[in-house]
C-alpha cells in the first residue's frame, strides 16, 4: 500500500507543476505588454543614479521627508520624524547643516513630509511641514499641516506659521505624503496604506475651521512621500520599492527604480525637473539624485497657471489600472511575488511527494 501510495503522488506531481509555470508563463508575457506603456519603465534610463550627499547633523536621525528650497540655490530641507522638536533643517550641498530653523508655534506630534513652493505675488519661498503621521489609523480627530515663510537667510531663526488643521471626507487615514501643485497653489494629501487614495485640499484653506479633504485617485501601495514637478506637469509617489510618475491622479506616466535604503521615507524633484531625491532615515544618512525617463521629464512649454483648477475625482478601480498596476502595485512586482508564491507550492509539493 506504501508503494502503491508513493507512486500516486508521484504522478500527480508532474501536472501540478505543469500547471503552475503554465499560469506563471502565460501571466508574464501580458504583463510585459501591459507595462510597456508605462515608457519609463522600471529601470533607469540611463542607470545614472548616484550619492549626492549623506546628511551629517547628528540631530537628523530620522530624516522623513526633503523638500528642495524654491529659492536658495544647493539647499534642501529635512525634518525628523515622531519623537522630535518642531524643527526644519537647511542642508547643503555637502550635507552639512546650514540653518535650523524652529517653528515656535507648531507642535511635532507626527511629522511625515514636507513640500515647497513659491508665492507667485512675492516671490518668497514657502514650506509646507505635515504633520500628518496616523499609525492608529484614527486616533487623532484631525491632522495638520504648517505654513511656514522661507527665511531669506541661512541663520538660525525660530519662525511662526500658519497651522491648517484636515480631516478625510471619507474617514481618517495614515499618511506620509505632502505636495503643493505650483500652477495652483493646492494641496495634496498621499496616504500610506494597502489601497491608498491621493487626497486634495479646498482651492483656499481656513484657518478657523477644519479643511476636508476629498479623495481624487488611487496611489500606490504603502506610499511613503509624493512631490510635484517644479512647472506642475506630473508629481511623483514614492514607496519602499520604487517611484511612480504621474500625469494627473490615476495617469501613470512612468515606474522610476530607487536606490537600496534602509527605509525609504522621502522624495523632491531636482530645481530643473530632471531628476529626483530621495533619502532615508537612520544616522548619516544618505540623499541619492535619481535621472528621470525622458517621458517622466517636464515639457518643454510649462501649462499657463491656474488659480481656479478643481481637481477632478476619479473613479476608484479594484482591477488593474493605468500602467500596469493592481491596488497601485506595480506588475512586474505583482507578478515577482506570485512567481516566487508558485516556487513555494512546487517545492512543497515536491517535499510531501518524497517522505
Amino acid at each position: 500500500m506504501g508503494s502503491a501510495t508513493g507512486r500516486t503522488r508521484t504522478s500527480r506531481i508532474p501536472r501540478a507543476v505543469l500547471a503552475l509555470l503554465a499560469v506563471a508563463g502565460a501571466a508574464l508575457p501580458a504583463t510585459a505588454t501591459a507595462t510597456a506603456t508605462a515608457a519609463a519603465a522600471t529601470a533607469r534610463a540611463d542607470d545614472g543614479e548616484r550619492l549626492l550627499f549623506r546628511i551629517r547633523d547628528e540631530r537628523v536621525s530620522e530624516s522623513s521627508g526633503l523638500a528642495v528650497s524654491p529659492t536658495h540655490k544647493g539647499i534642501v530641507y529635512t525634518h525628523n520624524d515622531s519623537g522630535h522638536g518642531p524643527q526644519i533643517y537647511a542642508i547643503g550641498p555637502d550635507g552639512r547643516t546650514r540653518a535650523t530653523f524652529t517653528i515656535g508655534n507648531a507642535e511635532a506630534r507626527d511629522w511625515e513630509g514636507i513640500a515647497a513652493s513659491t508665492d507667485r505675488a512675492t516671490g518668497r519661498g514657502v514650506l509646507w511641514v505635515a504633520d500628518i503621521g496616523d499609525n492608529m489609523d484614527g486616533a487623532w480627530p484631525d491632522v495638520s499641516v504648517y505654513k511656514v515663510v522661507e527665511p531669506r537667510t541661512m541663520e538660525d531663526a525660530t519662525l511662526r506659521a500658519v497651522r491648517y488643521r484636515f480631516r478625510y471626507a471619507d474617514g481618517p487615514r495614515n499618511a506620509e505624503g505632502v505636495m503643493v501643485d505650483p500652477r495652483t497653489g493646492r494641496l495634496y494629501i498621499v496616504s500610506k496604506e494597502f489601497s491608498g487614495g491621493v487626497y486634495a485640499a479646498p482651492a483656499k484653506l481656513r484657518t478657523d475651521k477644519v479643511n476636508v479633504l476629498r479623495r481624487v485617485g488611487s496611489a500606490p501601495l504603502m506610499a511613503t512621500d509624493a512631490a510635484y514637478a517644479p512647472d506642475g506637469s506630473s508629481f511623483v509617489v514614492r514607496t519602499y520599492f520604487s517611484a511612480s510618475v504621474y500625469r494627473s491622479p490615476g495617469k501613470l506616466i512612468a515606474h522610476v527604480a530607487m536606490p537600496p535604503l534602509n527605509q525609504a521615507e522621502s522624495i523632491a524633484y531636482t530645481r530643473d525637473g530632471t531628476a529626483l531625491l530621495t533619502g532615508s532615515e537612520g544616522k548619516d544618512s544618505p540623499v541619492y539624485r535619481v535621472p528621470l525617463p525622458a517621458a517622466a521629464r517636464p515639457a518643454p512649454s510649462p501649462s499657463p497657471a491656474r488659480t481656479s483648477a478643481r481637481p477632478r475625482a476619479v473613479k476608484a478601480t479594484s482591477g488593474a489600472t493605468a500602467g500596469g498596476e493592481v491596488f497601485g502595485v506595480p506588475m512586474p512586482l505583482l507578478w515577482v511575488t506570485v512567481a516566487l508564491g508558485a516556487i513555494g507550492i512546487i517545492a512543497f509539493i515536491a517535499y510531501r511527494a518524497g517522505r
